[in-house]
């Protein structure tokens, strides 16, 4: 006999199994539609997120490698190789901190500015457009609400693990 708490317990496991299995397919669809949205730019999702980052009114000096992987929630080590890439492509510089010289500040280059604002910006407004086709305001609020939600109980997950090293 099947109890209805286990059976409660055995749906939401279900539930929570589809949600983050469709999560996973998202994330992959994102990359794959949203690098071919803005590939004739030379970028890819990685690194339309490093200059959205990078493009905020909060980033104007730029910002620290640290800070940056932190804020798009990625290792250090997975941040460099974009930041190599993007730094020989012209879109970022590395440059000295002014409060500390060991430090590096990922700053974008006016090549950088260029590609994003005039190039990149239309065809990711245009790729949105597309991908959230039907979505009205309120799904869109609510959306952001449940994944910001989700995000918050994973970044508590991650205080609490034991640390690997790849974020150093």
């Amino acid at each position: 006999m099947v109890y209805p708490k286990e059976n409660s317990d055995l749906a939401r496991m279900e539930l929570a199994n589809r949600l983050f299995f469709r999560l996973y397919q998202c994330a992959n669809m994102l990359h794959k539609t949203g690098t071919r949205a803005v590939e004739k730019e030379g970028l890819t999702t990685q690194q339309w997120a490093v200059l959205g980052a990078l493009s905020r009114s909060d980033a104007e000096g730029g910002m620290s490698v640290g800070d940056l992987a932190r804020y798009l929630k990625v290792s250090r080590q997975n941040l460099s190789g974009q930041i190599g890439r993007m730094e020989r492509d012209g879109h970022i510089e590395l440059l000295a901190d002014t409060r500390d010289r060991r430090a590096k500040r990922v700053t974008m280059t006016q090549h950088g500015r260029k590609i994003w604002e005039q190039d990149a910006q239309p065809k990711i407004r245009a790729y949105y457009e597309a991908a959230l086709t039907d979505f009205s305001t309120g799904d869109l609020t609510h959306t952001l609400h449940y994944l910001l939600k989700l995000l918050d109980n994973m970044e508590k997950i991650d205080q609490t693990a034991e640390p690997s090293g790849e974020d150093e």
